[in-house]
């Protein structure tokens, strides 16, 4: 039975989450509070086959760029085992649009929202599955639309928690906010740079745990003359509350490609958990589907 749904699921596609919290004492709960492995741009170039390649390695380069100026819709989708004592699996297909707004000459509001659709095996005897939405993570760049004289490019603002889980276990059951923030830089090919985030729940449910989580993302991409970018990056949580760090290693291979004269990109990974909670996962896989719409 595992292995036919983890195969549906690959034929699906695959997301990201971060985790910190337990359910009950010792379990694993997760919390997605921001990505940024994916985001895009604006792109240039004349006609003819030479603008199209101008044109194709521009959004490949901007695609590792979270606040870039495209409108795109990444599809996120993780599989992630060895969680609990009944070593269970989880999958969770993140669906994260990512929507630019002009809102002056010279800054842009990129808002990236991500609604998280999670299974969740038994963790434990007596525990039973779990499926349904897990709770909304929204977050609002602003960001000048021009790198600085040093080429660093960079946006601020809020983000926020929506618990928009249909089960208890899927998610934190807060309503949330905090700051957020990403600093990166472009060059000969290299991506590198940071995403950050703080968030604190203020209401909810007043029977579930508080939420006070740092989010870190430190990441590295290079991105080829073929369109192929290898990427590696941690997605890390450290939960005031419980004084604990949840420290996945994501490494990453992506392509973009035109299907139908649209551009597409596709992303395989691989992830392993160097600090957990107890009863987290082990490791995991990734499968991403990004869809990309120029203007």
């Amino acid at each position: 039975m595992k292995t036919r749904f983890v195969l549906l699921a690959l034929a699906c596609g695959f997301a990201a989450t971060t985790a910190s919290g337990a359910d009950d004492p010792g379990l694993y709960r997760p919390l997605t509070l921001a990505l940024a492995d994916v985001g895009s741009a604006d792109t240039g170039g004349g006609g003819g086959a030479l603008g199209e390649k101008t044109d194709t390695a521009e959004l490949a380069k901007k695609l590792s760029n979270p606040v870039a100026n495209l409108i795109s819709v990444p599809i996120q989708n993780n599989w992630d085992f060895g969680i609990g004592s009944a070593n269970a699996m989880r999958y969770t297909a993140n669906i994260q649009p990512v929507v630019p707004l002009s809102i002056a000459e010279d800054w842009n509001v990129i808002i990236r929202t991500i609604l998280p659709v999670i299974y969740q095996e038994s963790r434990f005897a007596g525990d039973g599955s779990h499926s349904g939405l897990g709770d909304t993570v929204q977050s609002f760049f602003f960001s000048p639309k021009q790198p600085t004289s040093g080429g660093w490019i960079w946006g601020v603002g809020p983000v926020a928690l929506w618990p928009t889980s249909t089960d208890d276990v899927l998610g934190t059951g807060k309503v949330g906010a905090g700051p957020t923030g990403v600093l990166l830089k472009q060059e000969h090919g290299w991506t590198y740079g940071l995403l950050a985030n703080h968030i604190w729940s203020y209401a909810g449910q007043g029977d579930t745990p508080d939420v006070n989580a740092t989010f870190l993302q430190p990441f590295v991409t290079f991105t080829t003359k073929t369109y192929t970018t290898f990427g590696l990056n941690t997605e890390s949580t450290y939960d005031w509350d419980q004084n604990q760090w949840t420290v996945p290693l994501n490494a990453s291979i992506s392509q973009l490609l035109k299907i139908g004269g649209r551009p597409v990109q596709f992303q395989i990974g691989y992830r392993y958990y160097a600090e957990r909670p107890n009863g987290g996962p082990d490791w995991g896989l990734r499968f991403a589907v990004t869809f990309l719409f120029p203007k």
